[in-house]
């Protein structure tokens, strides 16, 4: 099972940011919401800030957990845990060369989204946005 950060960005438009996944990667060319693996011993809120500065180049601010979930692909298993990010410094861009887009929530289904992160789509239609500011 890997364990994997996965963030809830929003702009001050309330859109949430996601990411294509390169090619070559584990389901690469589908979008995904920005994250990564958990290194052992890692706090979550740790990784969350640790990859979105690595992959995005923004300080993540305040942040608070959402939702956590299961899924099975059939060569691996994840555990995945939502966070979301209520401030940050910085404007977000691809440090990986990785495409980004900003997405209304209620516009999130009509994404090609990795399997694993279909649930949280229903979830975060719901959700009021933070106060970005």
């Amino acid at each position: 099972m890997i364990l994997v950060v996965a963030a809830a960005l929003y702009d001050r438009e309330g859109r949430v940011l996601i990411a294509q996944r390169p090619p070559g990667k584990h389901q690469g060319g589908h979008w995904e919401f920005p994250g990564g693996k958990v290194a052992p011993g890692e706090a979550e809120s740790a990784a969350l800030a640790r990859e979105l500065r690595e992959e995005l180049g923004i300080e993540v601010t305040a942040s608070r957990p959402f939702m956590r979930l299961k899924h099975s692909y059939p060569d691996r298993s994840v555990e995945l845990s939502m966070w979301i990010v209520e401030r940050f410094r910085g404007s977000p861009h691809g440090l990986d060369g990785q495409e980004l887009r900003w997405v209304a929530p209620a516009d999130l289904g009509r994404e090609d989204l990795l399997e694993a992160d279909r649930p949280f789509v229903e979830a975060l239609r719901d959700l009021p946005p933070p106060d970005v500011q």
